[in-house]
């Protein structure tokens, strides 16, 4: 079974000649495939650090929430500093 697709794109000339030297005529398929990973790697990541970095954000907020909340409980039976 093949796992491939063909596609039918649209680029600048000028970008298709440099591709062109840069890998040769036979390759431009596959750097194109490992070059759009690279990118929609790179992106999914940043959206992913995003997330995590709400995520700890808002647990931040909640724990000292929590804090705030039991403060007095905490410090109960301790003696005098």
């Amino acid at each position: 079974m093949n796992n491939t697709a063909r596609l039918n794109i649209t680029l600048p000339k000028e970008l298709v000649q440099r591709l062109n030297k840069l890998v040769g005529r036979r390759k431009k398929s596959q750097f194109i495939a490992e070059t759009l990973k690279e990118k929609i790697d790179k992106i999914q990541n940043e959206q992913l650090n995003k997330l995590l970095e709400e995520g700890y954000k808002a647990g931040k907020k909640e724990s000292l929430n929590l804090i705030k909340e039991f403060e007095h409980v905490d410090l109960e039976g301790w003696d005098e500093y």
